[in-house]
């Protein structure tokens, strides 16, 4: 099959009906297609981007339509989110092939009977878009308003009023429905930061450095197949986003230390930890998910480290470690709301019932990976969020109970250091800081 639009509505099913993450379904679906890098890009865009403005497609559909988009059969009720999403937001689609692409797309998938509303939902929302500004009635309430103009649940956006204003809150929707950037960290134990730079710009590869984080660089435009890039096969570099390697950094390992990683799968942080110690001393990888761990010791042979041994099981349980480590990671499993724009699906899947179950665990994770520390150790926590309550909340409650612990800021000489605040932990805002939300915090004990 090599129709771009019907491997995105075979996508979208998978992702609406069954709850399949949306990476693990476009890759399914791309499987099956032998398609030019032009139509895999628009199955991505159209796969992702409907993902994303899932809640303002289905307002369109309900202002333009006879029908509610609830009560749209499913299948139908994607084939317009797809309409529309061209019409929404692509520059480089016409107007009447967008109609006319999706009308096929309804008779190819048993909708024969009604391409008509098809045609006349989208063509309604072409005249509307030649009249006005922007043909989506919006709410004045201020959540609302943000919630369906930018496709945001209602929480999420109170959350996100609640610490940052409306304004930066806009700022911030914006980011989360851009496409993501791809940030590389440079193995500096096989390669230079120069000779990457060196080979990808000989490859036809766009990079830039991050002038904050000594070993990454971030690349722009298009890379085609990421696993073909001069270097990958070699171990020279990792993909891995640039807030995620301050939190190395921020933990600061010392060569010959012996560092334990709770949380390690796929290993992006335990490989990096491995870097910063020039590969000497012992890094144990903790995960209870063999599946991942399997990544991660892929990820491990490919950069051709040798200081890292791989712990399979829950963090909990572990009492082997009990005053073992000079410093312990714990990147805890959370909501992931810094990376809404990687995976555009857990804005959905969220809720503030998913939220406290998670905060539970943060809270237990926490507490055993401390019993792991030595005396005048180091502990760092570390998530891919922004919700207070699994930050801010599980750091304070923690503190509260162990008095013997503090918050260390940054080491001077530590990249983590240029966004510390006053607090003593670290929030990555994507708004301001052009990087994933990420929240990190340094414990001295």
């Amino acid at each position: 099959m090599t129709n771009p639009r019907q491997l995105a509505f075979l996508a979208l099913r998978e992702i609406y009906r069954r709850g399949v993450f949306t990476d693990i379904a476009l890759n399914q679906v791309l499987k099956t297609a032998q398609l030019n890098s032009v139509d895999r890009r628009l199955v991505t865009e159209l796969v992702y981007g409907t993902v994303r403005r899932r809640r303002t497609l289905d307002a369109l559909i309900d202002q333009l339509g006879k029908k509610k988009a609830h009560q749209q059969p499913p299948d139908f009720r994607i084939i317009l989110h797809l309409g529309l999403y061209q019409l929404r937001t692509s520059e480089r689609i016409p107007a009447s092939a967008a109609v006319n692409t999706t009308v096929e797309l309804a008779k190819t998938n048993k909708f024969k009977g009604l391409t008509g509303v098809v045609n006349g939902l989208l063509r309604q929302y072409v005249r509307l878009a030649e009249n006005t500004a922007d043909p989506l009635q919006l709410p004045t309430e201020p959540i609302q308003r943000l919630g369906v103009l930018h496709s945001f649940p209602d929480w999420i956006i109170k959350m996100w009023l609640e610490q940052l204003g409306e304004e930066a809150t806009e700022q911030l929707c914006l980011w989360f429905n851009q496409s993501p950037t791809i940030d590389l960290r440079i193995n500096p134990l096989r390669v230079s930061i120069e000779e990457v730079e060196t080979a990808m710009q000989s490859f036809g590869v766009d990079v830039s450095r991050l002038p904050q984080l000594p070993q990454a660089l971030r690349v722009s435009g298009n890379t085609g197949t990421i696993q073909k890039l001069p270097g990958f096969k070699e171990g020279w570099w990792t993909i891995q986003d640039s807030s995620a390697q301050l939190v190395s950094h921020l933990l600061n390992p010392q060569t010959g230390d012996v560092v334990i990683d709770a949380c390690a799968a796929p290993g992006g942080k335990t490989t990096h930890i491995a870097e910063l110690m020039a590969d000497h001393g012992k890094i144990w990888a903790c995960d209870r998910a063999a599946s991942r761990l399997k990544k991660l010791q892929e990820n491990v042979q490919r950069l051709k480290l040798n200081s890292i041994d791989i712990c399979t099981g829950d963090s909990r349980n572990f009492p082997q470690f009990i005053n073992t480590a000079d410093a312990v990671l714990v990147d805890a499993p959370c909501s992931g709301n810094g990376t809404l724009h990687r995976r555009p699906d857990i804005r959905w899947r969220n809720t503030p019932e998913t939220i406290q179950e998670l905060t539970v665990l943060q809270g237990e994770l926490l507490e055993q990976a401390a019993t792991w520390v030595k005396p005048n150790g180091v502990l760092v926590y570390a998530t891919c969020t922004l919700h207070p309550q699994e930050n801010e909340g599980v750091i304070e409650t923690f503190l509260e109970n162990h008095p013997h612990w503090n918050i260390e800021p940054p080491l001077p000489n530590s990249p983590a250091a240029v966004f510390s605040s006053s607090t003593g932990w670290i929030k990555v805002w994507p708004h301001q800081h052009q990087m994933d939300g990420f929240f990190m915090v340094r414990l001295k004990r």
